[in-house]
Formats: structure tokens, C-alpha cells, sequence
């Protein structure tokens, strides 16, 4: 786990990172406080040269007992809030915006922020944050030139961004490779339903599903276990006659549209007429798979039900599952957490991975989650 982590980089956690915002400690209470009105963010940072963006003030040579910017630390609303709130500050307000922006500075704020190197690991980012770091500051590396005129610019032109704990934890789950590509089961939306019998087998053992996809590899839907295990055998006709796609549909929670229906009595009666021809032609071998048609197209006919896919726990169309059989789908920048809650929220086992084009590309299941979480388990002891 440890070699894993000090193999990224933290430029890796910075890509699309916006400039920070830099206040410098000659700016004044006032000022940081403007300053948290305009922006979006909790908290603006502290510099110690003359760069502010509140004041615009351009790029500057600094002297030599000032040849380095460094940020010393960040400053919330909460900690103007308690600065303005003191005695001495209540006697005099208007001294109080004015005085130097240190005033209102946490004494321990210097060591909430550190400067790293971009090429500094996410192992030692990890163990900073862990003896108290809360923010790490990042120069920008290749950075695009910006038209925003809050971006500052500090020696050599350079501007920072800083990394929270908040960025290092999502990094971590975005990053956990849990995507399984192996035991993907899939089948075109125009393969026969019945070819899909061994793979609903396997379906079981792995707490997954069969995906269905178009020729182009893009992800249409499933044929769940979760679902026709709400079924009887009234469903064996639509196995037996309809196509993959077309048996999605017929196994919907909102019950088989009557077309299908339709369909799967029309073919159960082609199969018994077929099978009642080769009786005739005396054709032993192809007649042994056809014997239970008969059966099957009585059961059609003398039960209303039998053929039509009703949820036999529940009398209704797949109540008991509570969904309709559409997909729950993730991304490959999902983060482990968000697909926990989808699959916890939806009662399911397992998240199909698709790209942003629809692409199925893998398959994410509670038994790959675990091992995860054991890998980490392990690699603390």
C-alpha cells in the first residue's frame, strides 16, 4: 500500500486545480474581509509579500530579505468574526478592520499550511496532514494563462494551488482500482435469451449480472438474477424464444408490453407445429428437445398467466423487487464511496462501469470492494 501510494505525485492531485487567492499580511482586517465576501471559498490564504488580489497589485521585485513568497496562513470569516468580537475590538471597531490582517491570523495557523513540491509523493502529503497540515501549497505546473484577474502571481511568475485533505481523500477513493474486467458477462441486445443460461449460472456464484450490449459495445441494460428470481416458470417460454433485449424488456417490473406476449405465444406454437412435423418425419434426434413445446403451449392456453411474466411471490409484475429493471451504471472517475451508496441505495451487489460514450468497460461488485478494504486492513497490521 505504501509503495503504491509514494508512486503518484502530487501534480497528479493538482491537474485542473484553480490559482489560489493570496491576501498579503500587509492587508488589513478590512480587506480579508471584502476579500471572503467576493469569493466562493471558505478560506483565502496569507502571504507574506506585497502580492494581494483584493488590491490587484501587480507582480513586483522583491528585496533581498524578501526573496521568497511564502504563504504563513489562511484566514476563515469565523476568524474575523472572533477577532472583531474581543473587548479591545468592540471599543473600537473602526481601528479594529484596520489593523494588520496577522491580527486576526489563528496562532497556530502557520502550521496549518506547508509548502511542497509538485513532485513531492502522495505518501509524504499523507503523512504531513497526518501531524496536523491542513492545507498543502502547490506551485502550478504548466499552468494555462488565465484571464481572471483574482489569479496572483507570485516570484517568477509562478502562482500555487493548494491541496486539502478533502482533495487527498477523493484522490484515494477515485483512485482505488476495484473495476473488474474479468468476470464481465455481457451479450448483444440480438443474441437468442437462452444463450445467456450459463452466464446467469456464474451471475449467482459472483453477486452480479448479464449485461446487455448493442454491436458497438454500448451498454443497454441487464438481465438481473435479482429480478427473475422473481419469477416462476412462466418465464421459460420468453427464455426460450425471445432475444436478449427483448427479454429486458419483457421482465420489467412494469410487466411484458403485450406485443412480447404475443410473440412468445406465436413461437411456442411455430415450436409445437415443428415438433409435431418431425414426428411425422420420424426424426428422433432434433424431436427429443422439442417434447416439452406441447406442454408449454397448453400451459399458454390454458392459463392466461403462464405465459404473460407475472411475479408469481406477489401476484403482480415484479413488485416484490421494488425497481424497474433499468441498470445502475458508474463511471471510471466515480468514487468508491458514491458507488457504495448507489449500489446500498438500490439493494444491489454490483455497479456497471460504462465510459462517457456508453461503453461498457467493467463492472464493480461488492466482493471487489471488500478486497479493497481487506487489502488495507492487511497492509495496517
Amino acid at each position: 500500500m505504501a509503495a503504491r501510494l509514494s508512486g503518484h505525485e502530487l501534480s497528479d492531485l493538482c491537474l485542473g486545480k484553480p490559482p489560489l487567492r493570496a491576501l498579503s499580511v500587509r492587508d488589513t482586517v478590512a480587506d480579508a474581509l471584502a476579500a471572503l465576501k467576493r469569493i466562493d471559498d471558505t478560506y483565502v490564504s496569507v502571504w507574506n509579500c506585497n502580492h494581494s488580489f483584493i488590491r490587484k497589485q501587480q507582480p513586483q521585485i522583491q528585496s533581498q530579505n524578501q526573496c521568497c513568497c511564502t504563504c504563513i496562513g489562511k484566514v476563515c470569516m469565523l476568524d474575523i468574526i472572533c477577532f472583531l468580537s474581543k473587548p479591545q475590538s468592540l471599543s473600537s471597531p473602526s481601528a479594529a478592520l484596520h489593523s494588520p490582517i496577522s491580527a486576526a491570523l489563528q496562532d497556530n495557523s502557520a502550521v496549518l499550511v506547508l509548502h511542497l513540491p509538485p513532485s513531492a509523493s502522495l505518501l509524504e502529503a499523507i503523512d504531513v496532514m497526518q501531524e496536523g497540515v491542513q492545507n498543502l501549497v502547490i506551485p502550478i505546473q504548466n499552468q494555462v494563462e488565465s484571464l481572471d484577474s483574482n489569479n496572483v502571481h507570485h516570484n517568477n511568475n509562478t502562482t500555487y494551488c493548494w491541496l486539502t485533505q478533502e482533495d487527498v481523500l477523493r484522490y484515494l477513493l477515485n483512485s482505488i482500482g476495484v473495476i473488474d474486467t474479468k468476470n464481465l458477462f455481457a451479450v448483444c441486445y440480438d443474441d437468442p435469451a437462452s444463450s445467456i443460461l450459463d452466464l446467469l449460472a456464474l451471475s449467482l456464484i459472483y453477486q452480479s449480472s448479464v449485461a446487455i450490449v448493442d454491436p458497438n459495445g454500448k451498454f443497454g441494460g441487464e438481465i438481473s438474477p435479482v429480478m427473475l428470481n422473481s419469477y416462476d416458470e412462466s418465464v421459460v417460454p420468453a427464455i426460450a424464444t425471445l432475444s436478449a433485449g427483448d427479454l429486458t424488456a419483457y421482465i420489467d417490473c412494469g410487466g411484458p408490453p403485450e406485443d412480447l406476449v404475443q410473440l412468445v405465444k406465436e413461437r411456442v406454437k411455430e415450436k409445437v407445429e415443428e415438433q409435431n412435423m418431425l414426428e411425422l418425419l420420424g426424426d428422433e434426434t432434433t424431436r427429443t428437445g422439442l417434447t416439452s413445446w406441447s406442454s408449454f403451449s397448453s400451459s399458454c392456453s390454458s392459463d392466461e398467466e403462464f405465459c404473460s411474466g407475472k411475479n408469481w411471490k406477489l401476484g403482480g409484475y415484479s413488485a416484490r423487487v421494488g425497481r424497474r429493471s433499468e441498470a445502475i451504471v458508474c463511471h471510471r472517475w466515480s468514487s468508491l464511496v458514491a458507488v457504495m451508496i448507489q449500489a446500498l441505495s438500490h439493494r444491489v451487489s454490483y455497479v456497471w462501469v460504462v465510459e462517457e460514450d456508453g461503453t461498457l468497460t467493467g463492472i464493480v461488485t461488492f466482493q471487489g470492494m471488500l478486497k479493497v478494504f481487506r487489502d488495507h486492513l492487511k497492509s495496517m497490521c
